[in-house]
C-alpha cells in the first residue's frame, strides 16, 4: 500500500484520506469588519491597544497568545507561542526563561517578529523590531503577581534542556516546594521579561473575496510613524 506524504491512514475506518484535498477545500469568507486609513490611530501601539481591548471585550480564548519568531545562531528562524503580558508606549512585553532556546537566540540576535491572530474577529497584527530585557523591578513585580505554582515551575524548569523523564521534573518541583514552604519565592535570576520595541507594525482585517484591508506603520527617522495602505 502506497501512502503519499499528504495522505493519512484512519485506523478507525481502515481508510486512507487525501489530506491535501481536505486542506485545499477549506474556505472562509471574511465579512465582519473593515479597516481604512481614516479609522486608525496615529500611533500603532495605540491602535494595537484598541484591537486588544476589543478582543478582551469579545471574551476571546487566549487572546494574548502571540507567535514569537527569533533567529538562531545558524540564521534559521524559530517560532513558538508566548503570552503577551504588557503593552506600553515603547512596545509589548512577555516573560520567559532567559536560558531557554529563545532567550539564547535573543541574546545573540536582539530582533524578533511577533504575530497576533484573532480568528473570531478575522484580524491579524504583526510587528517586528528590537528586543531588550525589561528592568529587574518590572520582572520582580510580575513574578510576584504569578500563582505560587507558576513561580515554583519557573524555578524548577531548565527550559529547553533535555531531561530524563517527567519524574525528574516533579522531583525538582517537590524539592523547591519544601525549600520555600511558608516563605516568599524570589524570582530566579534566569527568569524575566523582554520588551519588543517595534519599528514596523501591520494591521490586517479580513475582507470578502480575499481583498483584505492592510494598514502598515513604519518608523521613519527614529521618531515619526509613516502610515500606508497595502494591497492584499
Amino acid at each position: 500500500m502506497n501512502i503519499s506524504r499528504l495522505d493519512f491512514f484512519d485506523e478507525n475506518t481502515g481508510m486512507i484520506h487525501d489530506l491535501s484535498k481536505k486542506l485545499s477545500n477549506i474556505r472562509n469568507d471574511y465579512r465582519l469588519k473593515s479597516l481604512d486609513l481614516a479609522d486608525v490611530k496615529a500611533d500603532p501601539l495605540a491602535q494595537l491597544s484598541v484591537w486588544l481591548d476589543e478582543a478582551v471585550k469579545s471574551e476571546l480564548n487566549e487572546l494574548n497568545a502571540v507567535h514569537l519568531s527569533t533567529v538562531d545562531h545558524k540564521g534559521r528562524p524559530a517560532g513558538r507561542i508566548v503570552l503577551l503580558k504588557g503593552i506600553d508606549e515603547k512596545g509589548i512585553v512577555f516573560f520567559t526563561n532567559y536560558n531557554s532556546a529563545k532567550g539564547k537566540e535573543l541574546e545573540e540576535h536582539s530582533f524578533a517578529a511577533v504575530t497576533f491572530f484573532w480568528a473570531e474577529l478575522q484580524r491579524q497584527a504583526r510587528l517586528c523590531g528590537r528586543v531588550e530585557k525589561v528592568s529587574a523591578q518590572e520582572s520582580d513585580a510580575y513574578f510576584a503577581s504569578r500563582p505560587r505554582e507558576s513561580q515554583i515551575g519557573a524555578c524548577a524548569s531548565d527550559q529547553s534542556e533535555v531531561i530524563p523523564n517527567r519524574e525528574f521534573l516533579e522531583a525538582k518541583v517537590k524539592k523547591i516546594e519544601e525549600e520555600y514552604k511558608g516563605k516568599t519565592i524570589p524570582r530566579p535570576a534566569h527568569w524575566g521579561g523582554y520588551r519588543v520595541i517595534p519599528d514596523h507594525i501591520e494591521f490586517w482585517q479580513g475582507r470578502e473575496s480575499r481583498l483584505h484591508d492592510r494598514i502598515v506603520y513604519t518608523l521613519e527617522d527614529g521618531n515619526a510613524w509613516g502610515i500606508e495602505r497595502l494591497s492584499p
